[in-house]
């Protein structure tokens, strides 16, 4: 009988708080921030520093979830344009500002598009062959441009969820895009050294800026879109104006004109350019430890400043001394600027930590901050800072709910309720079951540790040699002793509780006992440890493991060989020799019969206790095995390396059972339920993510089936290899791209198509044939007619995929479906979707079509579409004079005119901002009144 197994999934992840890979973005209250972190998108209440929501795309089949890369929020004025007439529907301003979208751009080229209200995922777009680098809406939110590694930018359009055009041209990774909407344009920013303008009607390249001669790291514009500034690798940022009319030259216009330079103080390459919402304001975060801001000067200033400047060096010239008889030509009285002319450097904000990126409120808590910054840090931090005229200064910090570092080590009670990590600089104690951090204690470098009796006490083995014991209840370090000279690689917990063995680099193995003792300034007493045996060896101690029943110690050593000893007399049992390379871990099962070990020789072997043969040697992982661990009361094992994998194998049969992938890093640490329900992983990329088991069984032949059409899938999409010749300038293609949710679109595509034809054929046969009896339809039609059948499977393909699974189908199939077109035309209910097939089809085998005799009556028959559009064109146009006239009753029974609605509600937005508390009051004094 084949043997079943019960599965592990992915059911939480806790510990990052922003991840290096994706920047900031700010919503239009400027009350919450949104910022990736690995494969989630976290809204963060900054003042109250709560995580409001989690979005994260589902856990595919096979593979793990993407990082985010990129994010982009719609523009306030876009909700307040689509939304006036619902602002008075909304109890409190607050529920309707947040009524807002948020992009997200992901490390395999898909782009997300999120509702975080509901916290729901509203569409997912795949294009893009490389990671999403740049996203930006324009004004509106009615477009999307994505830029990515690929070096192509795609145009979306978000009300129909569908790519517009893919543009070609630069030939490295796109850095930044931008639009302007004065012109139709949209700019964008690359590694190539060049910022392209391109024409979004005729999708060509209209200006190529070679002003740069580094890679050109992010660009924007002021929202008067007056100015665009552009920054990359040098010690300059490159002031460009924006000309709003054409010259009398139509191939010499150029819609940026430089401006000039202004040099920054950093000499680290920029990483993000920002204006505020006033266009006051320019953020520049460069590479290090600080970021500038600078102010935007207006005409009349600028002009100032010119003439101020030309008249100093008209005084200067008239200090020089002048010889005789020679002319002196006066400086020609003109009015030309410079950059600096325009900007001006106001205020550096230094930070403590390397910046990832950043982002300006779009409100203003108090008069003298002219604004609020948020900046995410390397270190798994957000920091909040106020920039004032002549100072700044950090008012909020998120930084609780994650390590600085890389864990190292997970530690969890045998209860499975409490979880103990540690990273370089602190010891964190969580629920491992919500992800909440409940203590929070500084610390050395923490390599390894593990709960005292009654999980009261922690002790935890630094990098330095010593041992910290941390009290859990009140959050505070007892004492350090100083163990070792070496560091503590390993320790482990003597069976019968009342102490632990520790392995360090200075070949030491010893045995601890615990106390409790009184001390002087306290009513109760304190755990200790004391040492009462130390084993020397002759190499590093890299691991130690205690037998469950007490009677071995293992013990790993740097020149790959595992000692096994007595552990009441330490004599020497056994050696078990076999690895090429150092073992960094060794577990012992529940009844000692086996024992595991890993090394970075990518392999774990399997061995016998009793005469220390090696059972199995299996290849475990693609890089070095870093931790592994034995299911309690079983032979089941998990193992983790360095190759971001958790592997679940058995060691009864030698086999691997199961693959599990979500880490983004190298996996350092793990730790394993006392009932195998569970298990905690750590990681390099901060991220601790805890596998729960399921009920649901597998078996092994069905998982290596899996695997194998997994790389089968993997390997279909030919789009997403490198492209081999460099773009051609200028060009413009298709957005989407082949994958297997297309290839699967097609394919449903086509058997709806077969199904209906057979079931036509039945229906004409069955009229032909006159039959009194009834006739049966095919219950796989699900009571639908054949042209209802076929636009069901039609409206059911996501509608970025379309256009892609169109590309596949058969031309003999198309014509099937420009048939059934004909017949879609006279119900008038989904005009739009079948208005998008028949444009599709027709522009992908115009060619085909033209040469087909028998398809021209088809072809003629689809013109008759142009008469339901036109009706469902006169419907919106009613629908919107009706909305116009609700406007205008609206306006006049509130006594303000609809039109300043916008400006009102930013003026009533800013009066809430700078009295809060004063507003909460006043609510609550209304509340009481109604009571009353």
């Amino acid at each position: 009988m084949v043997k079943s197994y019960l599965r592990y999934e992915e059911c939480n992840s806790f510990g990052v708080v922003v991840s290096a890979e994706s920047n900031l973005c700010y919503d239009s209250t400027g009350k919450l921030l949104i910022a990736g972190a690995l494969d989630k998108l976290l809204v963060w209440n900054v003042k109250q520093g709560l995580c409001v929501h989690s979005l994260a795309p589902s856990l595919p089949e096979s593979g793990s979830r993407p990082a985010v890369t990129a994010i982009a929020c719609t523009p306030a004025s876009s909700s307040l344009v689509s939304s006036h007439i619902l602002v008075f529907h909304f109890s409190s301003l607050d529920d309707f500002f947040r009524l807002l979208e948020v992009a997200s751009g992901y490390s395999d080229g898909s782009l997300r598009i999120w509702d975080i209200v509901k916290g729901a995922c509203e569409s997912t777009m795949n294009s893009h062959r490389g990671a999403v680098t740049a996203l930006r809406y324009n004004k509106n939110g009615s477009l999307l441009a994505t830029g990515s590694k690929d070096t192509d930018v795609i145009v979306w359009d978000t009300v129909g969820e569908t790519g517009l055009f893919r543009l070609q041209g630069h030939r490295d990774q796109v850095t930044d895009v931008v639009f302007i909407e004065n012109g139709n344009k949209l700019l964008t920013s690359s590694k190539d050294t060049f910022v392209r303008v391109w024409d979004i009607q005729t999708q060509a390249c209209v200006q190529t800026i070679v002003s740069h001669r580094s890679e050109v790291w992010s660009l924007d514009v002021d929202p008067l879109e007056r100015y665009v500034v552009t920054g990359g690798a040098d010690m300059e940022l490159r002031l460009f104006q924006v000309s709003s009319e054409p010259s009398s030259d139509p191939g010499k216009w150029e819609v940026l004109q430089l401006l000039g330079d202004v040099k920054k103080q950093s000499h680290d390459r920029v990483v993000t350019l920002r204006f505020n919402e006033l266009g006051t304001l320019l953020g520049c975060q460069c590479a290090g430890k600080s970021l500038e801001v600078y102010s935007l000067h207006d005409d009349k200033e600028a002009l100032k400043k010119a003439k101020r400047r030309k008249r100093r060096k008209r005084e200067k010239a008239d200090k020089t001394e002048k010889p005789e008889n020679v002319a002196v030509t006066e400086p020609e009285d003109g009015n030309e600027f410079q950059a600096s002319d325009y900007i001006r450097l106001l205020q550096i904000v230094r930070l403590k930590h390397k910046a990832r990126s950043f982002a300006i409120s779009p409100l203003h808590s108090r008069k003298e901050v002219m604004c609020t910054l948020a900046v995410s840090l390397h270190n798994n931090s957000l920091e909040v800072h106020e920039v004032q005229a002549e100072s700044s200064a950090k008012v909020h910090s998120i930084d609780l709910p994650g390590h600085r570092s890389d864990v190292r080590s997970a530690v969890l009670t045998m209860d499975g309720t409490l979880l103990l990590t540690t990273s370089h600089n602190a010891v964190k104690i969580w629920n491992p079951t919500t992800g909440s951090c409940l203590r929070t204690m500084e610390a050395g470098y923490g390599l390894c540790g593990l709960f005292g009796p009654g999980n009261h006490h922690a002790i935890v083995g630094t990098k330095t040699g010593a041992l910290e014991i941390f009290d859990v209840r009140s959050g505070e370090r007892v004492r350090a002793v100083e163990a070792h000279s070496g560091a503590v690689w390993s320790v482990s917990a003597l069976p019968n509780g009342e102490g632990f063995v520790t392995g360090s680099a200075d070949n030491d193995v010893k045995f601890w006992r615990f106390d409790l003792v009184q001390a002087d300034d306290k009513a109760f007493k304190q755990l200790t440890i004391e040492n009462v045996r130390t084993l020397r060896m002759a190499e590093d101690v890299l691991a130690v493991r205690v037998s469950p029943d007490g009677k071995y110690l293992a013990v790993a050593l740097l020149d790959s060989t595992v000692k096994i000893f007595f552990t009441d007399s330490l004599k020497f049992y056994l050696s078990l020799y076999g690895h090429k390379l150092p073992v960094l871990c060794i577990d012992i099962s529940s009844d000692g019969a086996l024992l595991a070990s890993g090394s970075a020789d990518k392999n774990m072997k399997i061995w016998g206790m009793d005469f220390g043969d090696c059972h199995k040697s299996l290849f475990a992982h693609h890089d070095s095995v870093m931790a592994l661990k034995f299911v309690p009361n079983t032979h089941y094992i998990f193992s983790v390396g360095k190759d971001r994998v958790v592997n679940y194998w058995d060691a009864d049969k030698f086999q691997h059972l199961l693959r599990l992938e979500g880490h983004h890093a190298e996996i350092w640490c793990l730790a394993v339920s006392f009932y195998g329900d569970f298990i905690i992983t750590g990681s390099h990329d901060r991220s601790i993510r805890r596998w729960e088991r399921t009920e649901e069984p597998f078996f092994i032949e069905e998982e290596r089936e899996k695997q194998l059409e997994a790389r089968f899938d993997s390997e279909l999409d030919d789009s997403r290899a490198p492209r081999q010749e460099a773009p051609e300038e200028g060009a413009s293609g298709l957005a989407g791209r082949k994958t297997q949710d297309t290839v699967s679109a097609a394919d449903s595509i086509i058997d709806a198509l077969d199904l209906a034809e057979e079931e036509r054929k039945k229906i004409l046969e069955h009229k032909e044939a006159g039959e009194k009896t009834k006739f049966q339809p095919n219950v796989m039609m699900l009571g639908l007619s054949p042209a209802a059948y076929v636009l069901r499977a039609v409206t059911s393909v996501r509608p970025s995929d379309l256009e892609q699974a169109f590309l596949m189908l058969p031309f003999s199939d198309a014509l099937k479906l420009l048939e059934y077109v004909k017949q879609w035309i006279p119900d008038g209910s989904q005009v739009e979707i079948v208005g998008r097939v028949a444009t599709m089809l027709l522009r992908i085998h115009h060619e085909q079509l033209i040469a087909t005799p028998s398809a021209r009556a088809i072809v003629t028959s689809v013109q008759e579409i142009h008469g339901s559009v036109r009706s469902f064109k006169n419907v919106l146009g009613r629908n919107i004079a009706a909305m116009s006239y609700v406007q205008d009753l609206l306006a006049l029974s509130t006594n303000a005119l609809f039109k300043d609605a916008g400006a009102k509600l930013s003026e009533i937005r800013k009066k809430l901002s700078s009295f809060p508390e004063k507003q909460e009051g006043h609510n609550k004094n209304k509340k009481r009144q109604k009571l009353q």
